[in-house]
Parts: C-alpha cells; structure tokens; sequence
C-alpha cells in the first residue's frame, strides 16, 4: 500500500528538517557560538525556546519509529521469515525508540545522566536493530529490492558504527566539535536508514475490517439456527441402520 511507503519518508524529512530547524533557531538566538566549537544536537536543544521544538520532535520521532518497528515487524511475521531475529528486531527497536523519547525529554542541561541514558539506547540499541534488519533483508521476504537495498543497509549501517565509536573516542579525548559533527552524521544517516523501509512497505496490502450491524448479525444468525434444525430433521426421517 502506497500510504505506508509515507510514513518512513515522513519521519527521516521530518525529523531531519526538525533537528536543522533547532540548530538555526539555537545558532541564531546566540544560544550557541560557532566560532567556539561545533555545537552536539543535544546542545541546541537544551535551551529555551528552542528546547519545546527539540522535545516535540524527538516524542513525534519516537512514536513513527515505533509504528514503523510494528509495522515491519508484523510484515515479516506474516511472511514467515526470520522469527527469533524478527522479535529481537522488535525488542531493539521499541528500546531505541524509548530512548530517542528519553532524550528528548531529559535535556542535558536539567537531567544530564538520563540524558545520556536515552543516547546510549536511542544509538546502540538502535544500531543493532538495523544490523539485524540487515539480517532479515536478506533472510527474509519480501526480496524484490534486496540486490540493491542489502548493500545500501550495509553501506550506511557501517557509517553509523564507524561514526558512533568515532564520537565517543573524540568526546573522551577532549575533541568536542569533531565529535558533535560525528553525531549530526550519526543521527543523519539513521534518518536515511529508516527511509530504506519505503520501499518494503511499498508491497503491504492491507485489508479494512469491517464491523457487522446487530441486524446483519442477527439475521447470519437465525439462518444458522434455521440450517441446524433443517439437518436435525432430515436425520430424523433417515435413522441409520444398526448392525446386530
């Protein structure tokens, strides 16, 4: 159904115009000076009023990660592939979607150890949920795009580790610019790997379900009933024989 491909589209724009709209709203206001260093999202998003945007961004990012996570997980369910791995890809995906939410919510200016928590979910735990969408593209259908979508999975599931492990060595040895700037790729390409999941939603059917009205009810209802008793007299005009 072509309404879903949509909605990962929608969050990976969305989402990535909102966190540049906060960095211009931050950079702007003079909430952060870049000729000081290249400011980490989380910074931007600290401090008033661009913090309301930055919360609201990561709740509305949070609850379509989620859907989509319900989505493709239920997708390969219905297919009949990958079972132990499409529920850890479940799990993974509902932690690091909390996470982005936790983040979100808990500033590192007001909370900054769940702050920090939240990051810690939202990317590690989101990262092995797509190495293991990496698993299931290739191990489970639907397979028409897995010659190209595989490799493209690949390709930015790796920038994502390379940069992850990047940002935390440049943090802890005092690099903080070259850090933030890690962590703006990070967050960009888990942007574009949720837009890959458009061109499997692409192939969902779905179907409307339909709730009958007491009269339709009542009267499938009255047929049966009506059938029933119509077959009890017939095996009453026809006993079966007995053999003695």
């Amino acid at each position: 159904m072509w309404a879903l491909v949509l909605l990962p589209l929608f969050l990976a724009l969305g989402g990535a115009v909102g966190l540049w709209a906060v960095f211009a709203i931050a950079v702007s206001n003079n909430s952060v000076n870049l000729t000081e260093e290249f400011p980490y999202i989380s910074t931007c998003g600290s401090y008033t009023p661009q913090s309301c945007a930055f919360s609201q961004i990561c709740n509305i990012c949070c609850f379509l990660a989620m859907w989509i996570v319900v989505i493709r997980y239920q997708q390969i369910l219905d297919l009949g592939g990958g079972r132990h791995a499409n529920t850890a890809s479940l799990v993974l995906g509902f932690i690091s979607s909390i996470g982005i939410s936790v983040l979100g919510n808990f500033q590192q200016s007001v909370a900054k150890s769940v702050h920090l928590l939240g990051a810690f979910l939202a990317f590690f735990f989101g990262l092995a949920y797509f190495w293991v969408q990496v698993w299931l593209t290739y191990r489970a259908e639907p397979s028409q795009d897995r010659r190209w979508l595989g490799p493209l999975r690949v390709i930015f599931c790796s920038i994502c580790s390379g940069f992850v492990l990047a940002m935390a060595i440049l943090y802890n040895t005092g690099n903080r610019s070259a850090s933030a700037v890690c962590e703006w790729v990070l967050v960009m390409s888990f942007f574009a790997l949720f837009s890959t999941f458009a061109a499997e939603f692409r192939l969902i059917d779905c179907h409307r379900l339909t709730v009958q009205n007491r009269g339709t009810a009542q009267t499938q209802n009255n047929a049966g009933h009506d059938k029933n008793c119509e077959m009890q007299r017939n095996d009453d005009h026809h006993p079966s024989s007995q053999v003695f």
